[in-house]
């Protein structure tokens, strides 16, 4: 079956391979989304998806790529070829999807904005490779059958590298990590909203400095 050109599926994975935690945001609130950002760059995660959960995530995207040094943003739960345009407008650096359809494949391809669909099974797996996406989403992880899942679909996908996302944590991580075929790691466990809420900046860059280390420790044991 033929498709869109996959965009630029390469740096979608040089993005990624940045950083073991890619903490997912849902911001409520702009104001917070500076301060926010700049926590987890501090603490070693600079690649950071706003998830479009909420009516002013493309400001706060916005605010943190103008004002957070080192912060590299993608935008998430791209759900339409609407969401597309308007992160490519935003200047999302990457967009992320939990599925995928032909429409927001297109979408994508038109735009020419990096793109992580996403997949939860074999088959949705070879539908994009057969269009060209090598980097893919694993969504949602946990419940699509975790760490033996992805060791499953190392042989049959040997150039498919996946950014497991979806019930993930401080404790499942380093087990996904430790997969040669995962990338990174989606999460919000870094930015709890009760920590958000208190303006508990210094607790969230500690968070982000135990996740940054997460690869290192997944790669020793």
């Amino acid at each position: 079956m033929s498709g869109p050109a996959c965009p630029r599926s390469a740096e979608v994975a040089t993005l990624l391979a940045r950083c073991s935690v890619v903490p997912v945001l849902t911001v409520e609130d702009p104001a917070s989304a500076v301060p926010l950002a700049r926590a987890l760059v501090t603490g070693g995660l600079g690649v950071i998806e706003v998830a479009l959960r909420t009516a002013r995530a493309l400001e706060a995207a916005r605010a943190i790529m103008a004002e957070v040094e080192g912060a590299v943003v993608g935008i998430g739960t791209v759900l339409t070829p609407q969401d597309m345009r308007g992160a490519q407008r935003a200047g999302a650096r990457f967009a992320v999807s939990p599925g995928w359809t032909p429409d927001l494949l297109a979408a994508a391809s038109a735009e020419g904005l990096p793109y992580l669909p996403g997949a939860a099974t074999a088959s949705e797996v070879m539908a994009l490779v057969e269009r060209g996406y090598t980097t893919l989403k694993f969504f949602p992880a946990e419940s699509a059958g975790g760490v033996s899942a992805l060791r499953a679909f190392a042989a049959p996908f040997k150039r498919v590298r996946f950014c497991p996302t979806g019930g993930i944590d401080a404790g499942r991580a380093p087990a996904y990590l430790a997969l040669p075929n995962v990338l990174c790691v989606g999460g919000s466990w870094v930015v709890p909203a009760e920590c958000i809420a208190a303006c508990d900046w210094a607790q969230i860059t500690a968070l982000a400095r135990e996740a940054a280390a997460l690869r290192r420790e997944s790669m020793i044991a």
